[in-house]
């Protein structure tokens, strides 16, 4: 699921959600240069982490190629966002990590494999190893091979190229600042994704089953939130100074309920400068994902 160092990061992202297929094109800086979404009937994509995910893959390929060939792009290249439920992402503490990528993927799926509600054997796996003080940090994204191949599939038959495939949250990431203590907090169709950042590196990160999706209301986020800003301040001896939300259409809200519990600044992750042409039609809360991917 991560990109070979050795290629150029694609121009193209795109996310399929639950209900829709949202796309974007950047050519360097910060913001799209444009932006498009497709509509996907219910009941076509259902995220999980065992279950296959695309139920009408067909209609799935249909609604890429819609969407990614409005942007007129030369290339086929392109990063895929897929579903938080889909992807098992964890966080793990090693005192060392082998220096070479094989053996240590190994002991990384090793120390997965009870966590897990499939067999690690089967699945497909990236991570990222951060050093902090005397230990390493682990971020590990997991997933079924099945599953993955299934959205790689779709993609392949609308004629593109899914060379990256991240989960939404990762991937929305990549538009937070994450110099000072940060949290972020998305949500989408079925979960509550939670992030903190400082100094650049991920510190928490937990994806919350959400039954609400986007109905869920500000003061039930900042009750489900609340749990990892204390464990935060409790193990890092920090304060919150910074929110972004995402995935919210009035995240007014949430803003006011947050703010109430850390006095931090809130604000949208993505930010209206961030889409280009065609981002008339395009909830711009929903675009997280794919701002994240393209300008990080």
């Amino acid at each position: 699921m991560s990109p070979n160092s050795n290629i150029t990061k694609p121009k193209l992202a795109c996310e399929i959600a639950a209900d829709r297929v949202l796309a974007g094109r950047v050519n360097g800086g910060r913001a799209l240069e444009a932006c498009a979404t497709r509509e996907l009937k219910p009941g076509i994509v259902v995220a999980d982490l065992v279950e296959n995910n695309l139920r009408q893959r067909e209609a799935v390929s249909a609604g890429i190629e819609s969407a990614l060939s409005s942007l007129a792009s030369r290339s086929r290249d392109v990063i895929a966002v897929i579903p938080d439920a889909s992807v098992r992402v964890m966080m793990v503490d090693f005192d060392t990590l082998p220096s070479d990528l094989e053996e240590a993927q190994g002991v990384v799926r090793f120390r997965l494999k009870k966590s897990l509600p499939f067999d690690v054997e089967k699945a497909k796996i990236s991570f990222h190893a951060q050093k902090v003080k005397d230990e390493v940090k682990v971020v590990a994204a997991v997933a079924l091979a099945s599953v993955i191949d299934d959205y790689e599939a779709a993609f392949h038959a609308a004629g593109f190229n899914p060379g990256v495939v991240l989960p939404s949250m990762l991937a929305a990431l990549g538009a937070a600042d994450g110099k000072r203590p940060t949290l972020v907090v998305k949500v989408d169709a079925a979960t509550t994704s939670i992030a903190i950042l400082n100094e650049e590196q991920l510190q928490l990160f937990r994806t919350l089953e959400n039954s609400r999706g986007a109905t869920i209301t500000g003061e039930q986020l900042a009750e489900e939130v609340y749990p990892s800003i204390v464990f935060f301040q409790d193990t890092y001896h920090l304060n919150i100074e910074r929110i972004y939300v995402a995935g919210l259409s009035d995240a007014g809200a949430a803003a006011a309920a947050l703010l109430s519990q850390t006095e931090a600044e809130v604000e949208e992750l993505v930010g209206a400068s961030q889409l280009g042409v065609g981002a008339g039609t395009v909830p711009r809360w929903r675009m997280a994902g794919v701002v994240g991917a393209l300008i990080s």
